[in-house]
């Protein structure tokens, strides 16, 4: 069985040490480092192999956020969970609208934590329930205010019918051979419409494509 390769970003060595013992023979999961800076994580990832990376917020030099732009641009295939204890919006958002594909609270359980490195880490989107509810009332929030202003999203007009409904259900975490069995399409198909959505909305993931689907009210 293929292991996900993890590095632990957080300025405080105690908790890099505790989540590191938490994760201790976990199967599946490979700690390969630990850096107390978004910066020094950027040199790690340059040099070695990562799969998930699992990132504080507040950090002096380079906050989380910094650290997974940079990520986000220059590693596709790195895949950034943010753990922190932050659950207010506006840091959730920031991390979202930075490249994460997940938000974690420092409170998790081994069990859940595994779950959600591994999920990032196939490259599905992970959200702790509080930062999922956060996350749903900014984008009704700001959807409301669009609709009472009139405005329209001219990239959604390009997108089919069909497009939407793989969209709702990449969106609700449903696999491509999931999503082929309930659209009775074959895998090649829904596949060819997840690369078009990517195209189309000019994101580089799943969490990019979550995004859009919960901004344009297609996942309440």
């Amino acid at each position: 069985m293929a292991s996900y390769k993890v590095l632990i970003v957080d300025d405080h060595k105690i908790i890099r040490e505790g989540v590191k013992a938490l994760l201790k023979g976990a199967e599946g999961i490979e700690i390969v480092g630990d850096a107390d800076s978004g910066k020094e994580a950027i040199e790690f990832i340059a040099t070695t192999p990562v799969d998930v990376v699992l990132m504080d917020l507040g950090m002096p030099e380079m906050s989380g956020a910094e650290a997974t732009k940079i990520i986000f641009e220059k590693f596709s295939d790195v895949y950034v969970l943010a753990l922190t204890m932050h659950d207010d919006e506006a840091h959730i958002i920031e991390m979202l609208d930075a490249g994460a594909s997940g938000y974690i609270l420092k409170t998790i359980n081994k069990t859940n934590l595994v779950e959600s490195i591994k999920t990032v880490g196939s490259g599905q989107p992970y959200f702790s329930s509080e930062a999922s509810q956060k996350i749903v009332e900014h984008f009704m929030k700001s959807r409301t205010r669009a609709d009472s202003n009139g405005d329209k999203d001219p990239v959604e007009q390009k997108i089919t019918k069909r497009e939407k409904e793989v969209l709702k259900l990449i969106a609700e975490e449903n696999t491509n051979h999931e999503i082929a069995k309930k659209l009775h399409l074959s895998y090649r198909t829904v596949d060819s419409h997840r690369r078009n959505l990517l195209q189309k909305l000019n994101v580089k993931n799943t969490a990019g494509l979550v995004k859009y689907a919960l901004k344009t009210g297609l996942l309440s």
